[in-house]
């Protein structure tokens, strides 16, 4: 799971979905960097509608989004690079396995990550901390009682400004 956030957890700055608002260019750097060394994405409907407009189709990278209305997207689909559905998680982690896809990188937002988090799919947790806070946004897990012991390993100051990267395995 690599998400970027405020000081105080949140992923978006008020109303807007959009990251890049407020990420630093060091963080967009690195999350490339951490896109390049996977095959496949899920995102929740709420990230790609956010992000759809930077979304680059390839070959070799595939995008998931779950939607509970998959079928309301089905002219977007491109089989292999973008696909839509509303598999539980395991269902759909069991069948990207058996298309190849062993390390998937989990994009969020709150309730994708949440439940991704509940139904413990989760081993690696990456946030950029960037300094700022702000008063009213959307926390990187929905409010359903998620509760997840952590142990730090690793940090990276990414900038003059105190940009941290922060890593995380999900301790079992």
């Amino acid at each position: 799971m690599v998400m970027v956030s405020s000081v105080n957890g949140k992923i978006t700055k008020g109303d807007n979905p959009d990251v890049s608002a407020f990420a630093s260019k060091e963080d967009a750097a690195l999350f490339e960097a951490i896109k390049k060394r996977h095959t496949c994405y899920i995102m929740g409907v709420g990230t790609f509608e956010a992000s759809r407009r930077r979304i680059v189709l390839r070959k070799g990278k595939l995008r998931v989004v779950l939607t509970h209305t998959p079928a309301k997207y089905q002219a977007e689909t491109v089989p292999g690079q973008l696909e839509f559905t509303d598999k539980e998680p395991k269902v759909l982690l069991r069948s990207l396995e058996a298309r190849g896809h062993k390390h998937v990188l989990l994009l969020g937002g709150a309730v994708i990550n949440s439940v991704f988090l509940k139904a413990k799919l989760v081993n690696e947790i990456r946030v950029t901390v960037e300094p700022a806070l702000f008063g009213k946004g959307k926390n990187i897990l929905a409010e359903n009682g998620v509760d997840v012991p952590l142990r730090l390993i690793g940090i990276e100051r990414l900038n003059k400004a105190g940009t941290l990267h922060l890593k995380y395995t999900v301790v079992t």
